[in-house]
């Protein structure tokens, strides 16, 4: 596999963010920003208010993973099996009497917008350690984790910086990828949204 043939010291990593993840980084801040306060909304403490969440991510992130299926996501990241979130959050919504309803709109992707979403969706993973502090003594919610651990303890998002900056890409390609980060970032603010 081309991951596990990528170096593993921190200084890689380090470099890595001085190119593509750091433009990426400033040109969604606004975007993930406001993300973060729809989702806020959500009382991660509660049965109702967790479930909510877990649907919202859903209708997010099913047909996101979809679309990069479909594009080939795992010629560009061979370990894609391992980076798949569909089956986790759907077995924590069954555990928790949810219902995932996904939108429409995904739509066709090409490799630079793979990038994008994936920017989008391995991000996320970061922020899922805190949220699951939320859920910390709730046993019923505890048992319904398996979305916001999922690959914790594994090198995912490391190595998915060091791919990233390994793509040859011009200035083109930048705005391509751009574009595929800012429409996963408005599909979850969508799902969000939705009543």
């Amino acid at each position: 596999m081309l991951v596990d043939a990528l170096p593993n010291d921190s200084t890689c990593v380090e470099r890595a963010a001085d190119g593509l993840r750091e433009k990426l980084r400033q040109a969604t801040t606004a975007a993930h920003r406001s993300l973060d306060a729809e989702f806020s909304d959500f009382d991660l403490t509660s049965l109702r208010g967790y479930r909510r969440f877990l649907e919202a991510s859903a209708a997010a992130l099913l047909p996101l993973e979809s679309a990069l299926e479909q594009a080939g996501v795992a010629h560009v990241f061979p370990d894609w099996p391992e980076r798949s979130r569909s089956r986790a959050i759907k077995a924590d919504l069954d555990r928790l009497d949810g219902v995932a309803r996904p939108l429409c709109g995904a739509g066709p992707l090409n490799r630079n917008s793979v990038l994008g979403v994936m920017y989008v969706l391995e991000g996320s993973r970061l922020g899922a350690k805190f949220l699951l502090r939320s859920i910390a003594g709730n046993p019923l919610l505890e048992r319904a984790t398996r979305y916001l651990g999922h690959g914790a303890g594994k090198p995912l998002w490391r190595n998915f910086l060091l791919r990233l900056e390994s793509e040859p890409v011009a200035s083109d390609d930048e705005a391509e990828i751009t574009r595929g980060a800012h429409h996963a970032f408005a599909m979850f603010a969508e799902a969000a949204a939705r009543p």
